[in-house]
């Protein structure tokens, strides 16, 4: 009987990767099970559906995008209406969760089609790979359920391209495969459960995973981490049967990366219970296997970056540990001292993210990186002011900052800056040590920035705190009910387009 470990566990969505294929518009659609076809507001509905707004209309269809109705027949492929709005308005987010609803109504093992819609201002490479990613993405379940579930993944899919434009669907539709493929990844993760993902497992992954996406990986254990003066990490630590793991990824373009140094930090809280600080035994308690989602994105995002042509050199660090207590847990009042011979006096033992973090970030500067960005579910404060939809994001760069939400614009996966107040860096005072972890009772998104700023000495750094975006408790559009992988694909966007113009020099 197969045992649940190795990759195949952790990473089912890796797997079994979806067949696409793409052909041209007057193709015959042999063995297709469905077809979406999509119904603008603005112009006549297709004639494959064989009715008029109106008819729609009377069976409850209405053309924007979230609509979709299957005509069921006599005949295959079942044609699919799929609203999209208005055509000169379609943008890659509305084709993505267009698609995600015409993939959420047809939930059986069925061989899917689409036509890809392009308008002025999406052309069809966009296009394809919003659909590919809306699809394979809506579809995407984890499950460790010994009997088969009636929501499947997709078989496969073709895409109808336009009239000669069949080397762009193409291409767009690899592009769209690889960021679905990297955000699956990162739910997988998030979604696994703690004692199969220890900090032990996630290290052995990055090995294996790293190797096969030319990536240089480097694991560093108890010992290495105590002759690195890791204290943040080892202090978290302290209270887990688990030993920690540091993971450093390195990514070097073939020719040596010729448009700068980025360095990346995910936090690796692979369950958090809050330490002596115990979290209150709710529902929430259960998902705190997903604190190790900044870790996930970014080890998901580092496995595509040759793929996607990555000019810039990428530096990745994954700061794994549980936060557990123990009679060798930290302690309120200990003083722990970090990577930079900062010493942190510890006053909530729930605000382990950033002790972990600050190491990785003291090394990111040792290594030279022209620029930082840290992703982690950090604080409560977040989600409370940004909700479930938007990340927050902080920075001591207008420069960097501006690349992050250029990036999650782009990805749909949308960031929203929040201030660097350093008047309220005086929170982190401490009578005993450098400074404690834990600001005031307000405002805690942005000292635990401040918190984190110390560490990078100067050098331009953004921070994505996803405590709110990594879990939603219903389904909708693209993201069913869980983990998202909120920051996998943002992150590939960022590293791909971090070199051009350099901005972390201005």
């Amino acid at each position: 009987m197969e045992t649940l470990t190795g990759v195949s566990a952790v990473a089912p969505s890796l797997q079994h990767p979806v067949q696409i294929r793409v052909v041209a518009h007057d193709d015959p659609l042999d063995g297709i099970d469905a077809v979406s076809v999509p119904v603008t507001s603005t112009h006549p509905v297709p004639p494959l559906l064989g009715v008029d707004h109106e008819g729609l209309r009377r069976a409850g269809f209405r053309p924007t995008i979230g609509h979709a109705l299957p005509f069921p027949g006599g005949g295959m492929p079942v044609p699919v209406a799929v609203g999209v709005g208005a055509l000169d308005e379609l943008d890659a987010a509305g084709v993505r969760d267009a698609a995600a609803a015409f993939a959420s109504a047809v939930p059986f093992d069925a061989q899917l089609a689409t036509r890809i819609p392009v308008s002025e201002g999406l052309g069809p490479a966009a296009a394809a790979a919003a659909v590919v990613e809306g699809v394979l993405l809506a579809r995407y379940r984890f499950s460790l359920r010994s009997s088969a579930t009636e929501v499947v993944d997709v078989a496969a899919l073709t895409l109808v391209a336009p009239a000669g434009e069949e080397a762009a669907v193409r291409e767009g539709a690899d592009r769209g495969r690889l960021m679905a493929r990297v955000a699956m990844l990162s739910r997988d993760l998030a979604t696994c459960p703690a004692g199969m993902l220890t900090a032990t497992a996630m290290a052995d992954l990055a090995l294996a995973l790293g190797r096969d996406a030319g990536l240089e990986v480097q694991v560093s254990g108890t010992e290495e981490l105590e002759s690195m003066g890791c204290g943040g990490l080892l202090g978290v630590n302290r209270g887990s049967v688990q030993p920690p793991r540091m993971v450093r990824l390195s990514y070097v373009p073939e020719d040596g990366g010729s448009e700068g140094h980025l360095g990346l930090v995910g936090k690796g809280i692979m369950y958090d219970s809050g330490g002596i600080n115990l979290k209150p035994s709710d529902a929430s308690h259960s998902q705190m296997k997903n604190d190790m989602s900044g870790a996930g994105a970014v080890l998901a995002a580092m496995t595509a970056l040759r793929e996607v042509g990555c000019r810039s050199r990428v530096t990745a660090y994954l700061m794994c540990t549980d936060n557990m207590p123990s009679g060798s847990a930290v302690q309120l009042g200990d003083v722990l001292v970090t990577r930079n011979g900062t010493t942190v006096e510890v006053m909530n033992t729930d605000a382990e993210g950033r002790l972990v973090m600050c190491d990785a970030l003291a090394l990111c500067v040792e290594d030279g990186a022209d620029a930082i960005v840290d992703i982690a579910t950090l604080t409560g404060a977040c989600l409370r002011a940004l909700g479930t939809e938007v990340a927050g994001v902080l920075g001591n760069s207008p420069r960097m900052v501006d690349l992050v939400r250029s990036a999650g614009e782009a990805t749909d996966e949308p960031v929203w800056e929040l201030p660097l107040i350093r008047r309220y860096r005086a929170q982190l005072d401490s009578t005993v040590a450098d400074m404690t972890n834990l600001g005031g009772p307000y405002a805690g998104s942005i000292t635990a920035g401040l918190y984190l700023e110390h560490f990078v000495d100067g050098t331009p750094w953004a921070h994505i705190d996803i405590a709110g975006t990594a879990q939603v408790e219903t389904g909708s559009r693209w993201l069913p009910k869980g983990p998202t992988g909120f920051g996998a694909r943002l992150l590939v966007e960022l590293a791909t387009g971090f070199g051009a113009g350099r901005p972390w020099a201005r």
